[in-house]
């Protein structure tokens, strides 16, 4: 995927092109180059990619072409296409490009067989040393939410995202707790209401790391491993993706591996709230009043807006044990696909303009969110006669910014918090994204932490 230039093995240039710098790479080729493209009708658009020929018929030459600026995506296209061997980027110096290249490239590569085998991609991308780590921890991240999201929810229920999180813990060298049964039942009752039903076992996943005198930061995930809709149960065309209903927590947990293994200067605490969605007689019902960790009473709604609900319990948690700063991840609502589509998540702050800075900073990483408001007037959409809170609100309108507004009920008031409403997956294949599982937003919001606490 990835291999550092100390080797003596030779390599082939890829060169980066759009329509201007393909007249004046024209005007340098030879005839033989200059007729390929012809021929090949290489025209330098985004996606385009030329392989050229040597002398002995092995790819002497790539072009590649883009369009106002190399993408991300500007590579991903390439491990498909090329045999194997040894590439590198000519003429790339900034490290920051570069980086943003070689990530792209090794998504090229991502394919998930755990269920069936895939032949692997053997082309190599040339990529210095001091580069090629740091792409590697971002690849490893992104792989892993990937994989996570994609493993379906027979081989991936709370038991084993709890897995997940001790193996991360023990590469990190972090600490983890897992509560449950009597104990999640007496002080998390919210969690233990949504996942009793399920003949696997509701939890809450906590880990802890880094120096408790550094700035307190807190990831909570949304760990529904299959979200059935409950007893307002979802039709199959709803059902079917419903695995994907951890992304939340693959997301939390994607970001804090970034965190530690480039040792982000914070102290670290992460909260997955594990939870099946199930239908059984002790399933909670339409209409039932729950109370949760800090006494908030919740009217139930619709049982299958239950990822909110367990979320409250990991809230208040994150706030007691001292959080400055939460960030959340769940796979929330419908209403934001309806609203900005499958690749643009719709991110909620506290602090507007910390927002839009993330914001700008998401589209330079090629990682893109989108700045929604926290528009007060909705909350009363979510105050019912006879509980604090509705889990479902009054109007089928303004869906994703009534469930934001009842996490943010959750959150102390002098605490800077942030939440993504992620979809976590890609309808249909592009190069770099197959359909499936996907991370959204882990490089960007690492990015901007990075720009607040320093690299560490």
């Amino acid at each position: 995927m990835l291999t550092s230039p100390k080797s003596e093995r030779s390599s082939c240039p890829i060169q980066l092109v759009d329509a201007e710098a393909l007249v004046r790479w024209q005007q340098s080729a030879s005839d033989f180059q200059r007729q390929w493209a012809i021929s090949n009708d290489f025209q330098a658009k985004p996606g385009q990619h030329l392989v050229i020929p040597d002398e002995s018929g092995r790819p002497g030459l790539i072009l590649s072409g883009f369009e106002g600026r190399p993408d991300l995506w500007t590579l991903s296209g390439l491990p498909t296409m090329l045999p194997e061997g040894r590439y590198h980027l000519d003429a790339v110096e900034r490290a920051s490009e570069l980086e943003q290249l070689a990530l792209g490239w090794c998504f090229g590569h991502y394919q998930f067989d755990r269920y069936k085998p895939a032949d692997p991609f053997s082309c190599q991308l040339v990529v210095e040393d001091s580069i090629r780590s740091r792409v590697e921890i971002f690849r490893d991240a992104s792989f892993r939410v990937r994989d996570w999201v994609n493993t379906p929810a027979n081989d991936l229920g709370p038991a084993e995202l709890a897995e997940i999180a001790h193996e991360m813990a023990e590469r990190n060298q972090a600490d983890i707790q897992v509560i449950q049964g009597d104990e999640l039942e007496r002080e998390f009752p919210a969690i233990h209401e949504v996942g009793k039903a399920s003949s696997r076992a509701p939890r809450l996943i906590c880990m802890q790391w880094g120096q408790a005198d550094h700035p307190p930061l807190a990831l909570v995930g949304k760990g529904v491993i299959f979200d059935s809709g409950g007893l307002n149960i979802k039709g199959g065309s709803g059902m079917v993706l419903m695995k994907k209903d951890m992304g939340g927590a693959a997301h939390a947990l994607g970001l804090a591996e970034l965190i530690m293994r480039l040792a982000l200067p914070v102290h670290l605490r992460v909260y997955i709230p594990a939870v099946e969605n199930a239908i059984a007689g002790n399933a909670y019902r339409p209409s039932d009043i729950i109370r949760t960790r800090n006494g908030t009473t919740i009217e139930i709604g619709n049982t299958d807006a239950e990822g909110r609900v367990v979320l409250s319990d990991a809230l208040t948690l994150a706030g007691e044990q001292g959080a400055e700063r939460i960030i959340d991840f769940a796979t929330l609502t419908g209403a934001a696909r309806v609203a900005l589509g499958e690749d643009l998540p719709p991110l909620y702050a506290r602090d507007a303009q910390a927002a839009r800075q993330l914001q700008d900073l998401s589209f330079e990483h090629d990682d893109p969110l989108w700045h929604m408001p926290l528009y007060e007037p909705y909350r009363e959409q979510i105050q019912p006669r006879t509980a604090d809170l509705s889990n479902s609100g009054t109007s089928r309108f303004g869906g994703s910014l009534t469930a934001a507004l009842f996490l943010d009920h959750f959150v102390k008031p002098d605490i800077d918090w942030m939440h993504l409403d992620v979809y976590a997956w890609n309808v249909s294949n592009r190069s770099g994204r197959p359909a499936g599982g996907e991370a959204q937003g882990i490089r960007a919001v690492y990015a901007w932490l990075e720009s607040i606490y320093g690299a560490g």
